[in-house]
C-alpha cells in the first residue's frame, strides 16, 4: 500500500488505548496493544486518507465528538473481547 495513504482511525484508536490503559497505571505489553488495537479497528469502519489534516478540516465538531465516542466504543468493545478470550484460553489451561 502507498505509504501516503492511512486509516485515520489508527491515531485515534491507539490514543485511546493508551488512555484507557494508562487510567489504571498498569503496564502492558506491545503484543496485547497490539492486538486490543486490531479488534478496535476491526470494529470500526476505515477512514483512509492522505493527510489526516484534510479529513479534521472538513468535519465538525459534532462530526469529532461522534467519532471519537465510536473510537471508544471500539476500544471498550476490544478490551471486553480480549479478556473475554484470555479467560477462555484460562479455563482450557486448567
Amino acid at each position: 500500500m502507498l505509504s501516503s495513504i492511512g486509516n485515520y482511525f489508527e491515531r485515534l484508536v491507539m490514543e485511546r488505548i493508551h488512555g484507557v490503559l494508562g487510567e489504571n497505571g498498569s503496564e502492558f505489553d506491545t503484543t496485547y496493544i497490539e492486538d486490543l488495537a486490531c479488534v478496535a479497528l476491526n470494529y470500526l469502519p476505515p477512514r483512509y486518507v492522505r493527510h489526516a489534516v484534510d479529513l479534521a478540516s472538513h468535519l465538525s465538531d459534532s462530526d469529532h465528538r461522534n467519532m471519537r465516542e465510536e473510537v471508544s466504543d471500539a476500544v471498550n468493545f476490544a478490551i471486553a473481547t480480549t479478556q473475554r478470550r484470555q479467560g477462555a484460553r484460562d479455563e482450557n489451561l486448567e
